[in-house]
């Protein structure tokens, strides 16, 4: 595979394929694989060898990435990452550093398979978003509408974890509202409220072993909402609950619709729920950084639950992908739908997604609590954060543009006024852990020149 890094010939990775030193693929299967990542760089690569400078970028500030990349690496914050900085349909920049398995000493390259958890959530809100281009639904519909379990919802009001108090929602929870992030639901994770610990105690968690998406959605649906519906803005399980809409309205496995009509029509092809035995050797370990500041083993890249078909297909954090498969989708949010002559979307079903869904910011909409994005100067899209005003925000930026990470330290952002993209893998939890996004954000945006 051509690894292409335009800032500068003397960082180039040139150590041997982690994939064929390995020697774990039967030959078929290794050839096979070989090809679909190799027909996907080349649909990347209509770029390839693009001067920055052609696309108004400075090829020094660029290699400055390098420098922070490899200091993260070295100061033992992260095993290994990979960066990829898109404009205006060129590959401006494209690197890897570090270790994608600490243990095996696996290279981290760009090929490297990563959780990317809640980047999950834009494929999941565009597979919704077609359904709705069909005519399937309105955004304003009740989602009780298709899941009937929804349709007397309450709302906690106080109590304890042995009683709580409720009241009944004031109006349904809406497409849009899941969409939005809206819906009064929350994520166990959280440890903040007594709806949280309600989720922990009732196997709300849409990553366990031994239950069906039906089930689990079941068990929202009988807890109480964090708040009514629409008043506030809470990061929650509400993309999953979508995942069971989509499974709902077409009469098929989620899992299935999404790879058939997203994944894989935009060239996608190593972005799925789980890694064949195939493409297992270029899986990167997962980490935490314990409280002495130091790497420890969170998922281990070969006795991994990713090694196998999930028993639930998480639209809210599920899928394992690539620096080059993540691009493509960016890119088809910048065609305004389209990528590489295929449209999955119209282009103003895509800006209505990326346009600020909420009365204000997040910030405006409840109490600050865990997302991958902060709540000042940002508002909320149909399944993507939004940029309001870089100035509130206190980062680098444009108002419009577009994002969202995951809980390992993954994050993409597209801007559409500049036509840029980026890209950041990893694999850190939690995404709170370091800094990296605003960083990088820092030494892309001051990239940029023309």
């Amino acid at each position: 595979m051509t690894r292409r890094f335009v800032a500068g010939a003397d960082r180039r990775y040139t150590g041997s394929d982690p994939v064929a030193s390995e020697g774990v693929r039967g030959m078929q299967g290794g050839v096979q694989d070989r090809q679909n990542r190799q027909d996907s760089q080349d649909r990347n690569d209509g770029d390839a060898g693009a001067d920055p400078r052609a696309l108004g970028l400075c090829p020094e500030r660029l290699g400055r990435i390098d420098g922070w990349m490899d200091r993260l690496v070295a100061e033992g914050k992260l095993a290994g990452l990979s960066v990829t900085v898109s404009r205006r349909g060129g590959t401006a920049y494209a690197r890897a550093a570090g270790r994608a398995d600490l243990a095996r000493g696996t290279p981290f390259t760009e090929d490297t398979l990563t959780r990317i958890y809640s980047m999950t959530k834009p494929l999941t809100s565009v597979m919704v978003m077609m359904l709705y281009e069909e005519g399937r639904f309105q955004l304003d519909d009740p989602v009780a509408r298709f899941l009937p379990e929804f349709s007397e919802m309450r709302v906690l009001t106080g109590g304890n974890r042995n009683k709580f108090d409720s009241e009944p929602a004031r109006r349904p929870i809406t497409i849009r509202d899941l969409l939005t992030h809206t819906s009064g639901l929350t994520y166990g994770f959280m440890e903040a409220t007594l709806v949280d610990e309600l989720y922990r105690r009732n196997g709300v968690d849409f990553h366990q072993p031994e239950a069906t998406l039906a089930e689990v959605v079941g068990r929202v649906a009988r807890l109480p909402l964090l708040s009514q519906p629409g008043e506030q803005w809470n990061y929650s399980v509400a993309t999953d609950v979508l995942g069971h809409l989509v499974a709902v309205v077409t009469g098929r496995d989620f899992a299935e619709v999404l790879r058939e009509r997203v994944i894989r029509p935009l060239g996608m092809v190593d972005t799925d729920f789980f890694v064949p035995p195939e493409k297992l050797p270029r899986l990167a370990a997962n980490y935490t950084l314990f409280r002495d500041r130091s790497l420890k083993l969170y998922d281990d890249s070969v006795d991994t639950p990713y090694a196998r078909p999930p028993a639930i297909a998480s639209g809210g954090g599920g899928l394992v992908s690539t620096a080059a498969d993540y691009l493509r989708f960016c890119r088809f949010i910048l065609g305004g739908g389209a990528l590489d002559g295929v449209r999955l979307l119209g282009r103003k079903t895509v800006a209505l997604m990326l346009a600020n869904q909420l009365p204000g910011d997040l910030a405006s909409m409840g109490t600050p609590r865990f997302a991958e994005s902060s709540y000042t100067g940002i508002g909320f899209g149909l399944g993507f954060s939004v940029m309001l005003d870089p100035v509130r925000a206190q980062i680098l930026g444009s108002p419009g543009e577009v994002a969202w990470g995951g809980v390992a330290s993954t994050a993409f952002w597209i801007d559409p006024a500049e036509d840029m993209a980026v890209v950041l893998l990893t694999q850190l939890v939690p995404s709170s852990a370091l800094p990296i996004r605003r960083e990088l954000r820092v030494l892309t945006y001051a990239a940029l020149v023309d």
